[in-house]
């Protein structure tokens, strides 16, 4: 019976030592590392838990995704309102980044979509346009149109 207890706690602490990355050999070192594991994964739980909160409270009043395509963007707005004038700044963003309009898929129905295909226009700016810079053109642009109406 103490045998197949010695081998219960001898596969209960190579499992704790597998789950924390413990290298420890004897029981102390190895709850000491399981204490530490633990304390860090509440720390990561308590990080996402205000990351979460701070998008609750600063969050766009649309979603915005931005794919990078051979020639272009393809930029998609999603908003569960319907928010009247929004349109026009985000396509001024488009053109503050010199971005053509290709194609575009608009509706203001009950809520707002937009799905845009962005083209870089050959000016001065050809190439430095990343999927990112496009991203934060339109949130800013959505951020000074949410705070102008």
């Amino acid at each position: 019976m103490s045998s197949s207890r010695g081998r219960k706690n001898a596969a209960l602490y190579e499992k704790l030592r597998a789950a924390t990355n413990s290298t420890a050999m004897n029981r102390a070192s190895i709850i000491v590392d399981a204490s530490k594991y633990i304390q860090e994964l509440k720390k990561k739980v308590d990080t996402l838990n205000q990351d979460v909160k701070a998008s609750q409270n600063s969050s766009s009043p649309a979603q915005v995704t931005v794919e990078t395509l051979e020639k272009g963007f393809l930029i998609s707005v999603l908003s569960e309102k319907n928010c009247p004038g929004l349109l026009v700044s985000i396509l001024e963003a488009f053109e503050d980044l010199g971005l053509d309009v290709l194609d575009a898929r608009v509706s203001c129905a009950d809520n707002f979509r937009l799905e845009a295909v962005g083209g870089e226009n050959q000016g001065d700016q050809a190439d430095s346009i990343d999927a990112q810079v496009v991203k934060q053109a339109v949130l800013q642009a959505i951020q000074n149109w949410s705070q102008n109406s």
